[in-house]
């Protein structure tokens, strides 16, 4: 993404959760809530006339479900970044939704310390899995691969190792940038060179990487 302003589409069915979740959102100038749905139908036709830069989408909407929604949206655009919003924490539905395609998948009661970071993340073309979850694709095969382990073999250098560590947490490239004091097309370097040494293919992958190593932190 550039540094414009991000265009957030919110669809919760609680009020008291829908302000919250709005008040963070609010709270960051290079945000801004462009519509917001108390449903499954109004999210979709919602999403699909203000395009939106991100959706923030709880799955359990009335009317249509969000893994629903998601799929409907996914299948008309292609490009929308999806990012669910979710009590359930079962390998199940955590699947499902990576399978559907949505872009990052937020436990709500990390909503407070994780929303922001995960809507720059999914906005800037990453995948962002909550941290308290990430675990729960270990050996789940949600990419299908027994490599995706990695290849215990296979020695990184400490710059990649740092890359795909900041990655697994969710960072964009951008935050890795100013992190690591490198420019956005080094850490592209340094992510793919890491990720064809490992034989990973996605973001999935890499997460799963990271927590066998224990690089995610614990909730």
């Amino acid at each position: 993404m550039s540094d414009k302003t991000l265009r957030i589409l919110m669809a919760d069915d609680h009020p008291i959760v829908l302000a919250g979740l709005k008040a963070l959102v609010l709270g960051d100038p290079d945000l801004e809530i462009v519509g917001e749905a108390r449903d499954g139908r109004t999210a979709r036709r919602l999403a699909s006339s203000l395009r939106p830069d991100v959706v923030v989408l709880d799955i359990s909407l009335p009317e249509m479900n969000g893994a629903e929604v998601a799929r409907a949206l996914l299948e008309e655009q292609p490009e929308c970044r999806i990012l669910v919003l979710t009590v359930h924490e079962d390998r199940a539905t955590l699947r499902q939704l990576l399978d559907i395609g949505v872009a990052g998948y937020l436990v709500k009661r990390s909503a407070a310390d994780e929303l922001l970071r995960a809507i720059h993340a999914v906005a800037a073309g990453g995948t962002y899995l909550d941290p308290a979850i990430a675990g729960k694709v270990v050996g789940s095969g949600a990419s299908g691969s027994s490599r995706s382990q990695g290849d215990s073999t296979v020695e990184l250098s400490e710059r990649e190792t740092d890359v795909l560590r900041l990655i697994a947490n969710g960072y964009s490239n951008k935050e890795i940038s100013a992190r690591l004091a490198i420019s956005v097309k080094t850490i592209e370097t340094y992510k793919a060179r890491a990720m064809d040494k490992l034989g990973f293919k996605t973001r999935v992958d890499v997460v799963r990487h990271a927590a066998s190593k224990g690089w995610l932190p614990e909730r």
